[in-house]
């Protein structure tokens, strides 16, 4: 094992494995608070739906269920490949754990550039929320209508936004996995890295149902 592949113990922790939990558990307390912070927005959208029931499945009706499905597809593939990049790291494989890095980066990417492509395609129709010229066929009241499209941009460009965020994590744990610095010892920065991205995931798994596919045939 090099030098740079095993972990420095900090001098408060009595073992690796206590310093490796440690770490894990603060990663899990962090996304415990995002977990709070998306449920209200998750809540948000279920007492709307619930009370215009018709204007959020014509909302529905309006997004592209098969860029919708290609996405879903990219990041539940995303999630093996950080898994895989996880295990790599831990088993001190270093060109393999960046080859599924990076693998794992042009997937958030590909995502990123399908809700791209969405985004403007709600711009060209009309859809952006206060856009002049504003309609959603099938809605019988555009006001409400543009609130579906409020939270719909709030949600998913705030689950965006942390795709970014990790697609810049991961772009970290690559530079550190081609120096060699993961192994047994010292895999905690993509360990939670992996966390963070497969939360990320497991929001989008929510969030497609709840905006292409609830009600959608009703």
């Amino acid at each position: 094992m090099s030098a740079n592949a095993r972990a420095p113990l900090a001098h408060h922790f009595d073992s690796f494995d206590q310093q490796r939990e440690s770490a894990s558990l603060g990663m899990w307390t962090f996304l415990l608070t995002e977990m709070m912070f998306f449920g209200g927005l998750f809540i948000a959208y279920i007492v709307y739906r619930w009370s215009y029931p018709e204007v959020f499945i014509a909302g529905s009706r309006s997004l592209d269920i098969v860029l919708g499905t290609v996405n879903t597809g990219i990041l539940i593939f995303s999630s093996l490949t950080m898994a895989l990049a996880v295990r790599s790291a831990q088993l001190s494989r270093s060109r393999t754990t960046v080859f599924f890095l990076l693998a794992t980066i042009v997937l958030g990417a590909a995502f990123l550039g399908i809700k791209t492509v969405e985004y403007h395609d709600k711009f060209v129709h009309h859809h952006l929320p206060g856009q002049p010229g504003f309609h959603l066929a099938g809605a019988p009241d555009q006001a409400h209508a543009q609130m579906f499209f409020v939270l719909y941009f709030a949600m998913t460009g705030l689950h965006a936004l942390h795709m970014i965020i990790g697609a810049g994590l991961l772009g970290v744990m690559t530079v550190m996995a081609a120096r060699g610095r993961f192994s047994a010892d010292n895999h905690n920065a993509i360990e939670c890295t992996g966390l963070y991205w497969h939360f990320v995931d497991i929001v989008w798994i929510f969030l497609f149902p709840l905006l292409y596919l609830v009600g959608r045939h009703g």
